[in-house]
């Protein structure tokens, strides 16, 4: 059977991989940690900046870390059960967890920092070139 999605319309042609993009992105995860994201004015430059940032309470920088792959934004926290403790209670849990942000063509990671707690990766969006081409029409168009 053929699933059809918004994308398979006749007139939107090689649009198969931001499907797969999009059905990626929609795989839920189970909302932790919390994070924002921000656009953060900058008059002074002609290109939009975008940040992000996650609640990561008690991880160390060592415990995180920020991958880019395939325009996929990464982050992940990784806490060790200190087992030399004696907890009469037990609130604040050691967890690991994984966020995944998929990023736009033209989307750049700049820069990533933590403090107090809250870890911010700074994301700058670039103007694509507007590009114009006259195609000449030929006797057959060549066969592939």
């Amino acid at each position: 059977m053929t699933r059809i999605s918004m994308l398979s319309s006749p007139m939107m042609l090689g649009f198969e991989e931001l499907e797969r993009l999009i059905d990626r992105a929609g795989k839920g995860s189970d909302g932790y940690p919390p994070y924002n994201i921000e656009r953060v004015a900058r008059p002074s430059e002609n290109r939009e900046l975008l940040r992000i940032t996650l609640a990561v309470a008690g991880f160390t920088r060592e415990q995180l870390e920020i991958t880019l792959e395939d325009s996929q934004l990464m982050i992940r926290g990784r806490q060790q059960d200190d087992k030399s403790r004696d907890f009469l209670y037990r609130g604040i849990a050691a967890r690991q967890f994984q966020r995944t942000f998929v990023l736009a063509d033209g989307i750049e990671v700049l820069a990533a920092g933590l403090d107090s707690g809250l870890l911010t990766i700074d994301l700058v969006r670039h103007e694509p070139e507007r590009l114009t081409r006259r195609i000449e029409i030929g006797q057959t168009a060549s066969k592939v």
